[in-house]
């Protein structure tokens, strides 16, 4: 799978998940430790945990047998941020997606 199947497979699970506002952000102009972000928000940390729960155990089970390489931000949901090295996914409350402009 390219690193653009994964993003779209990652961003298709979180709206599965009735992400909102979801985005892929192409980084190889940019960047050198990762090809895409994809961005998206939950309602409230309960939905972002939800969010990347899924994302994680699809991944891990669907025929991708894709793990992440680290996760941040688990215990408080605001923000989790999930490396799946070639695709980083961020999954944000509105609150804190807001205050960093993404």
């Amino acid at each position: 799978m390219s690193s653009l199947e994964q993003a779209r497979r990652i961003a298709g699970i979180a709206q599965d998940k009735l992400a909102e506002d979801v985005v892929i952000l192409d980084m190889r102009p940019v960047c050198i430790y990762t090809d895409f972000f994809v961005v998206c928000s939950g309602r409230n940390p309960r939905q972002v945990r939800a969010i990347w729960d899924d994302v994680r155990d699809r991944m891990k089970h669907d025929g991708e047998r894709v793990l992440p390489r680290s996760v941040d931000g688990e215990r408080e949901s605001t923000w989790i941020v999930g490396d799946f090295l070639d695709v980083v996914l961020h999954v944000f409350t509105p609150e804190t997606r807001s205050y960093y402009r993404l």
